[in-house]
């Protein structure tokens, strides 16, 4: 809490608030032009979910072409082709970029009670070079057919195909220094624009989250920039680096993008997992049980993740002793999120629970994610993992941690925050039952995939036997559901945002510094600057119970 006065519960649009056009530029080119890290969040959040959309456009069509087995939809090619672009534009234009630059972008100076983040122009460069990268990406679908290597990119094939991976890989390098130059943003606000009193443990954990998230932004990025860039090398000039017929080394672009791509992972849900904390702090009205805890995990999660990336690994030949760390490595990266998962629920024991949907979303998080967590142990033991890699059991784990996990959260928070962003309230009601409709729906897709893989059915075929048919009809229907829920939630949230009543600043009884200025926010964030004397979740009414 901090040592301010409330503002007055006026429910009108805040003048002077970024939803207003301040300065020079007018219409469009005050939104493409701007500084401000509120008009640059929504921007990206705008992009994003573009791409989302596409993306959850291809994964139906990739389901539909299991209605039988056989592949009468799509011929083997195009379904590659299909299923490279729904993993390329989800992985690297949605979920890796995804909660930091939306939400962390609107959120982090106002938790922090700073007034925009250290570098704002380099800010809106940043996010043009999202958009760079992204128009190159896309690009490639008209420079020789599409790319149809799969989001990895593996080697040989990556250096023979005749499609357009070069220009696609180049796309992602682009990006990757979107990401990067985000990274090195957030660091430098959190170090020098902190509020007074703000000490490092009275930040919020979602601040902690998005910490932790810069540094592997900054350190494990570069690698994979590297790494597709030789990719680009050796197409162009013929150089060998992975190429075994001319003395290079397959199983060494393995190690480079798995160095970058594991803890990817965590760039997509350490946020996420920030997010938990607010909301469920704010829902039961408790302070944070463990809170040096749950921050100190986030950066041994960031760590520890730097060192995993053999699990990818296990069957590409590496020797058993390797193998053998890494699976020990694997299962000790578990601990900090266990940390985490105790103590979001040790918080809301004798908490009094308000069960709106951002809380919901918390509940079919906790599920979902600790499902995945639990699967990737499977994967991570030596000799589970021999029987179930390159199965559709990895795919059920992947989408159970990013997308049950991680995605699930960033729609919470669009429920959590969109009051403060807009000064508007979408519909509780149909969003509770909505967020029934897509737990269903996402399990029925996923969970059917646990146990085909288990039975051997292998990822990224585009056809099947005759045995998996009943699964892979239950999968479909499941999509079918998921995609009706998500429909509903972005009517909802949109019509919200656009049409919905107005609400005051602090709408849910947050403690945190976002919530003690207007909803939506002024153009500085603050009519005065903060100073804050409590703890970030400190609820007084929790004490004198």
């Amino acid at each position: 809490m901090a040592d301010i006065a409330l503002p007055p519960q006026d429910i009108s649009v805040v003048e002077g608030s970024y939803l207003e056009n301040i300065g020079k530029h007018k219409g469009l080119a005050a939104w493409l032009l701007s500084t401000d890290h509120k008009r640059i969040g929504i921007m990206y959040t705008v992009m994003l979910f573009s791409f989302f959309s596409v993306g959850v456009v291809l994964g139906i069509l990739l389901r539909l072409e299991m209605i039988s087995p056989g592949g009468k939809l799509f011929p083997p090619e195009v379904y590659n082709a299909l299923f490279t672009l729904h993993g390329v534009i989800m992985i690297f234009l949605f979920v890796i970029p995804g909660i930091p630059v939306t939400l962390g972008n609107f959120f982090l100076p106002l938790q922090i009670g700073a007034k925009d983040v250290a570098f704002p122009r380099l800010n809106l460069f940043s996010f043009y070079l999202y958009v760079i990268g992204s128009a190159v990406i896309l690009t490639a679908l008209f420079v020789n057919g599409l790319p149809d290597t799969g989001w990895t990119f593996y080697v040989p094939y990556s250096l023979r195909t005749t499609t357009g991976v070069t220009v696609a890989v180049f796309g992602v390098f682009i990006v990757g220094f979107s990401s990067i130059l985000t990274g090195i943003n957030f660091l430098t606000t959190i170090h020098r624009l902190r509020a007074p009193g703000m000490t490092w443990f009275k930040m919020p954990l979602f601040v902690w989250a998005l910490y932790a998230t810069s540094w592997v932004q900054i350190i494990a990025t570069p690698v994979l920039a590297i790494t597709l860039l030789l990719i680009v090398i050796s197409r162009i000039f013929g150089i060998g680096i992975f190429s075994a017929a001319a003395g290079g080394d397959p199983v060494l672009y393995q190690h480079l993008f798995w160095i970058y791509s594991h803890p990817a992972v965590y760039i997509m849900i350490l946020p996420p997992m920030g997010i938990v904390s607010e909301i469920i702090a704010t829902f039961t009205r408790r302070t944070i049980f463990g809170y040096k805890a749950i921050a100190m995990s986030s950066l041994a999660i960031a760590f520890i993740g730097y060192l995993v990336w053999g699990h990818h690994m296990f069957v590409a030949g590496m020797s058993q002793q390797a193998d053998m760390i890494f699976s020990f490595l694997t299962f000790i990266v578990a601990i900090p999120s266990g940390i985490k998962v105790f103590n979001w629920v040790a918080s809301m024991y004798k908490g009094s629970i308000d069960p709106q949907p951002p809380f919901l979303f918390v509940m079919a998080f906790m599920v979902l994610f600790s499902i995945g967590g639990l699967s990737g142990l499977v994967l991570g033991s030596l000799a589970t993992d021999v029987h179930l890699t390159a199965t559709y059991f990895v795919v059920a784990h992947f989408h159970y941690i990013i997308f049950g996990g991680g995605v699930f959260i960033f729609f919470g928070a669009l429920h959590y925050w969109l009051p403060k962003m807009f000064g508007r309230m979408y519909n509780k009601k149909i969003a509770s039952w909505d967020i029934l409709v897509m737990f269903i729906g996402f399990n029925l897709l996923y969970f059917p995939m646990f146990i085909m893989g288990y039975e051997g059915m292998p990822r990224r075929y585009f056809t099947y036997l005759p045995q998996f048919e009943t699964l892979q009809h239950i999968s479909i229907v499941g999509s079918w559901i998921l995609v009706a829920g998500l429909i509903v939630m972005f009517v909802n949230l949109i019509h919200g945002a656009i049409k919905g009543p107005r609400v005051g600043p602090n709408p849910w009884g947050g403690t945190t510094l976002e919530w003690k200025t207007s909803s939506p926010p002024t153009h500085e964030n603050f009519e005065e600057e903060p100073v804050v004397i409590h703890e970030p979740y400190y609820h007084e009414e929790a004490l004198t119970r």
